[in-house]
């Protein structure tokens, strides 16, 4: 990933050509956790994204030639949020939970317990915690958050 102006970070709907990229970005946003175990291959991951995009879920954050995020929502349940790791902090998943929020009355989301990154980053968006679980339903078995978010009234 090159740098660049974030200001030129243009959000945008997937294309199919691009599950290959969105993969690639998910591995390494879970490669830059040393908490988070590696259940599925590169190519698992490169075939779930692709139906994400698919399913017309994705929303990907391009700067230049690069997809440096995506968001993939289906409804109001946000199923996945990822970043380059290079890209991180400097505020491109908060421009894509914006692109989500604008055409949602409520949104919600799991996150592990041990992002606390994460979990600070979903609390200053406007999301609350509203339970937590030991994890035995998610693939990695890992503890998890349940966040969600509620549009204020006008």
């Amino acid at each position: 990933m090159r740098g660049g102006d974030v200001t030129q970070v243009v959000i945008h709907p997937a294309r199919v050509l691009d599950a290959g990229a969105v993969g690639a970005v998910m591995g390494k946003a879970m490669d830059a956790q040393p908490w988070l175990p590696r259940v599925h291959s590169r190519a698992q991951d490169v075939a779930h994204v692709g139906a994400m995009i698919d399913a017309g879920w994705v929303k990907v954050a391009r700067l230049e030639d690069d997809i440096v995020g995506f968001l993939a929502r289906a409804g109001s349940e946000i199923h996945a949020l990822y970043l380059h790791p290079a890209a991180q902090g400097r505020g491109i998943a908060r421009r894509l939970l914006q692109e989500a929020k604008a055409t949602r009355t409520h949104l919600g989301l799991w996150s592990f317990q041990a992002n606390a990154r994460a979990a600070r980053f979903y609390r200053r968006a406007g999301f609350a915690e509203v339970t937590r679980t030991n994890g035995l339903r998610n693939d990695q078995r890992l503890p998890d958050i349940r966040f969600e978010w509620q549009k204020e009234a006008a």
